[in-house]
């Protein structure tokens, strides 16, 4: 039997809940549009967190004014006994300099983890340098502790970029425990080779945009993501036995209703589709171990 995603309404603030530190138990928290909370394997990592309003002071009185939809459920000085703290690449709803330095302040034992392509603009946006700040490269594998991993994968957003050293700017990674893998596939889209590369690392879970794409944004420099139902395929073409839908509900020019989301998990069968809610724990069920950490430490 695979392990599966549950969802359990929270019944508390989350910042309460977020004073607590990790347990064993697998558990995910959305922050908003793709950042998260996991809690695994006793460690806390954060990945991808906007916490601020900060892309909302540098647009405002533009075309496009970045007004949040949705309040942070959290503010950055309210995630405790946070470990790791990931970023896929370097646009400011991923790598935030409004959220980074303050987060990492309150966690002076957290370190950071971004692309090695963007590292100048990681340690300009979060402070973070020296043994603080890990830099990532796709297929490397990164070891932060005894028996958790974290594999880098490629990312297109909306296309395949590196460096001049060939490090991709943007970026996925898979936390990889004996036990269990989630996926976060950083904003991505259909590329050959993205399903072949993550059905290696047995995903349980995959966390995926589903703002997809829009000509008229990708033309002034708004680059897409997966559509719903791209992610739900490739969810199911890497093995995922559960998929959270997330990416939306932030910026009114760049999201997905959430009513279509529902309605596709009403219709989705084989698949555990789940729209990330920031009033949901979701906690994943160990049930076999399925691979053992043998990776480097961080350096």
């Amino acid at each position: 039997m695979r392990a599966r995603l549950t969802e359990t309404p929270i019944r508390e603030p989350l910042t309460e809940r977020l004073k607590r530190p990790p347990t064993e138990q697998v558990e995910v928290h959305w922050l908003g549009q793709a950042g998260f909370v996991i809690d695994i394997a006793g460690m806390r990592l954060v990945i991808d967190p906007y916490l601020s309003d900060s892309l909302a002071a540098k647009y405002r009185n533009t075309a496009r004014p970045h007004v949040r939809m949705m309040p942070a459920p959290v503010l950055p000085n309210e995630i405790f006994h946070v470990d790791l703290v990931l970023c896929t690449h370097a646009h400011t709803d991923h790598m935030d300099p409004g959220t980074l330095p303050l987060l990492l302040a309150t966690n002076p034992g957290a370190r950071l983890i971004a692309p090695r392509a963007v590292a100048a603009q990681a340690m300009e946006r979060s402070g973070a340098q020296g043994d603080r700040l890990t830099l990532a490269r796709a297929g490397e594998p990164i070891s932060p502790a005894m028996g958790i991993e974290i594999m880098p994968t490629r990312a297109a957003h909306e296309m395949l970029e590196a460096d001049a050293d060939g490090n991709h700017r943007f970026l996925g990674y898979a936390i990889r425990t004996e036990g269990n893998c989630i996926w976060h596939s950083g904003d991505c889209i259909p590329f050959d080779g993205l399903e072949d590369e993550v059905r290696q690392l047995r995903p349980d879970v995959a966390l995926l945009p589903v703002n997809g794409r829009r000509p008229e944004l990708s033309q002034n420099g708004v680059p897409g993501n997966f559509s719903l139902h791209e992610a739900i395929t490739v969810a199911r073409h890497v093995g995922a036995a559960d998929l959270i839908a997330h990416h939306y509900g932030l910026f009114d020019f760049n999201t997905e209703r959430p009513e279509i989301i529902d309605a596709e998990i009403a219709a989705t069968t084989g698949l555990g589709l789940h729209r990330a809610r920031t009033d949901i724990l979701y906690t994943l069920q160990n049930e076999q171990p399925a691979f053992r950490c043998t990776a480097r430490p961080c350096s």
